[in-house]
């Protein structure tokens, strides 16, 4: 079960382009029954692993711009650690962890489906601005593991006059180093399934390639949009658990 659940988040994220994070961790609360702050730990290391090639291609090709990056980093970095050290304290509150993450992954989803459907406006240079924002997505990516596709995304589009290449290559790797960070936070509070790691990463390796070649061949913006559909549903089933059972 583990391995198809790998196999079909990575196939969804190499045909769509949405994050690892908004995906596998309600899936793993809602299909497998994890308890929110292990689902939350185990999704972020997952996401590390299936982002790493494609990481690695962005930098090779020189679509990384270093200097968006380190402001990034300059507020991501931290807030991934409060963020992640929160949700370990919570741990005992699962309903309003739940709720939490149902929220989370509603406003990620959310912003991603309104990206989609709406072009934005180049941005201009607002270098002061990415630091505090880039701490906000951290404090998210730490707590829930979802949001630094598509808040990244937003961010660099709106504060920078990158190339859409140079965005997609900069946020990659930063929500790289903020799920390694977070994930190994989670790691060293034992909050993460080895086991149901490696197989989800093994499964992953296979759909993410898959994902990839499919992409090539299909639309890949219905798909990116019913997907997100999905998880605005998903969402909302997380934060309806918090709130019945809270």
């Amino acid at each position: 079960m583990a391995l198809l659940l790998g196999f079909l988040i990575a196939f969804a994220i190499g045909v769509t382009g949405v994050g690892a994070g908004t995906v596998t961790a309600p899936l793993l609360i809602l299909f497998l029954g994890l308890p929110p702050e292990v689902a939350v730990g185990t999704a972020l290391l997952f996401g590390f692993l299936v982002k790493v090639p494609a990481g690695g291609v962005y930098l090779l090709r020189g679509q990384v711009d270093s200097g968006a990056l380190r402001r990034l980093l300059l507020g991501g970095v931290p807030g991934v650690l409060l963020g992640s050290l929160l949700l370990t304290g919570l741990k005992g509150a699962k309903e309003l962890v739940l709720l939490l993450v149902g929220l989370t992954v509603i406003l990620s989803a959310g912003l991603g489906l309104w990206r989609s459907l709406r072009r934005v406006s180049e941005g201009r240079e607002r270098p002061w601005l990415i630091p505090p924002a880039a701490f906000g997505i951290g404090l998210e990516v730490g707590f829930s593991s979802a949001g630094a596709g598509a808040l990244g995304t937003l961010l660099l589009l709106y504060a920078t006059r990158l190339s859409p290449q140079k965005v997609v290559g900069t946020d990659l790797l930063f929500g790289l180093v903020l799920s390694l960070l977070g994930g190994g936070v989670h790691l060293l509070f034992g909050q993460v399934d080895p086991g149901l790691l490696l197989a989800l990463a093994t499964g992953g390796v296979l759909g993410g390639a898959f994902g990839a070649l499919t992409a090539t061949r299909l639309p890949k913006e219905p798909f990116r949009v019913a997907l997100l559909l999905w998880l605005l549903f998903i969402g909302a089933q997380l934060a309806y658990r918090g709130v019945v059972h809270g």
